[in-house]
């Protein structure tokens, strides 16, 4: 058994610890003295409206509201290899939360990167892509995030080894790869091209997980939107310009845009982080921006290669008996739903014929989807999606190869036999 190298995914170092998690991280300082209620006046419930829906593109909810807890009171923890992380109270609260920044602390935050007090923040509040955002836009975010009820909870401060938390040397980091600069339309290209690049690279950070990362926790420039593993999360974020993987230039407009909107296509369904920005944030998307990103991700451009990720493998002689065991777990436990000849029954039950994320280099989503199962989002349009069961308690590892090796194996599909190892890395893994 060997491992192939790990495409362009080395460990992450210094302040990038958490560089896939959009939180804004004021790393607990307490700037702020008293209690305010703010609330926005009423010539400004436009502007508001504007920044709530502005704040759901950038999924702002997601990292800053703890579950069951209130919203954008902070406090869910990061774990990572240098410590853990906690993202902060950006309620208007005046002493714990955000109540004494004007506009133009929110946007120098948003744009540059840095603090109420100036302090540099870290790279896991997505300020490298926020910085696109424009003043209106990052105003009308503020307005909303005034109007929300203030909550007089602390920031827990981060919990990072030394010397990563040490603020100053991330001046080196953001040397090397933070660029500073509101987004420029492309003249050559659509309005509607031009919102959606807008909305990808900008508030909806896309490029945060879909990006490889270098061994300094950097995004590496020549592989945008090439995938990588989230490390944080244990899935991997397949590479949107490859037609082997998740790349869309093969796909219809619509099915872009039904996956993005409702988190099932006749392409296929999301699970596990992706699913969470469905339902935080794509479904409440109008239909006319959720076209826009769809025109833009259609037109990445594709590579003839797909990366090459961590992926064990197995010798040939075992992998055929894999494969010989797999269909006969299949044909117990999978056929029902997804058909005998894997073209299942979607949207509601996706195929897994002819499925990228089947039969990619990296196992590790597939393997992830036997052994924990879950849901695509409840959304608006899919408010009672059909679900995969678990199979963790029934199946050994060894079966969940065979049965995952079938699946990449069969049909026309491409892709390679699982090793059982793998199954049992990605079994003691955190589910999050």
């Amino acid at each position: 058994m060997k491992r192939k190298p790990l495409f362009a995914l080395s460990a992450v170092v210094l302040a990038a610890a958490a560089a896939l998690v959009p939180v804004l991280w004021t790393g607990g300082d307490h700037l702020h003295d008293g209690v305010a209620m703010a609330a926005a006046p009423a010539d400004q419930a436009s502007l508001v409206k504007q920044g709530e829906y502005l704040a759901r593109a950038g999924d702002c909810i997601a990292c800053h509201t703890v579950r069951g807890g209130k919203q954008f009171a902070g406090g869910l923890p990061m774990a990572t290899p240098f410590g853990t992380m906690f993202t902060p109270n950006i309620t208007p609260d005046d002493q714990y939360g955000i109540g004494k920044w004007t506009q133009d602390d929110f946007y120098r935050a948003m744009h540059t990167g840095r603090s109420k007090d100036g302090s540099l923040l870290y790279p896991g509040f997505p300020f490298t892509s926020y910085t696109k955002v424009t003043r209106a836009d990052s105003d009308a975010i503020y307005a909303y995030l005034r109007s929300v009820t203030p909550v007089n909870v602390p920031s827990r401060p981060h919990e990072l080894k030394f010397p990563f938390n040490q603020r100053n040397m991330l001046i080196g980091w953001r040397t090397l790869f933070f660029r500073e600069g509101e987004y420029k339309a492309d003249p050559t290209k659509s309005v509607e091209w031009n919102r959606g690049a807008y909305l990808i690279e900008g508030l909806g950070h896309c490029g945060m997980c879909h990006t490889s990362i270098n061994a300094m926790g950097g995004p590496v420039s020549s592989a945008a939107f090439a995938g990588g593993l989230i490390p944080l999360q244990n899935w991997y974020a397949p590479s949107l310009t490859s037609n082997k993987e998740a790349g869309l230039g093969d796909w219809e407009t619509k099915d872009i845009a039904d996956l993005l909107k409702t988190g099932v296509s006749n392409r296929g369904a999301v699970f596990g982080p992706m699913a969470e920005v469905v339902h935080n944030s794509l479904q409440y998307m109008s239909d006319a921006d959720i076209n826009a990103m769809a025109t833009y991700l259609k037109t990445i451009p594709q590579k003839s290669e797909a990366p090459e990720p961590l992926q064990l493998e197995t010798s040939e002689k075992f992998g055929g008996e894999l494969l010989k065991q797999g269909q006969k777990i299949y044909a117990d436990n999978c056929a029902k739903c997804h058909a005998t000849n894997g073209l299942g029954m979607p949207p509601s039950f996706p195929p897994l014929a002819n499925n990228q994320s089947i039969q990619m280099p990296s196992a590790v989503n597939p393997i992830r989807m036997v052994l924990n199962g879950g849901y695509p989002p409840s959304t608006e349009a899919n408010p009672h999606p059909y679900g995969m069961p678990p199979f963790a308690q029934a199946l050994s590892n060894t079966e969940v190869a065979a049965v995952v090796t079938y699946i990449r194996m069969s049909w026309g599909n491409h892709g390679t036999a699982v090793s059982p190892q793998q199954v049992s890395d990605l079994r003691s893994a955190p589910l999050d």
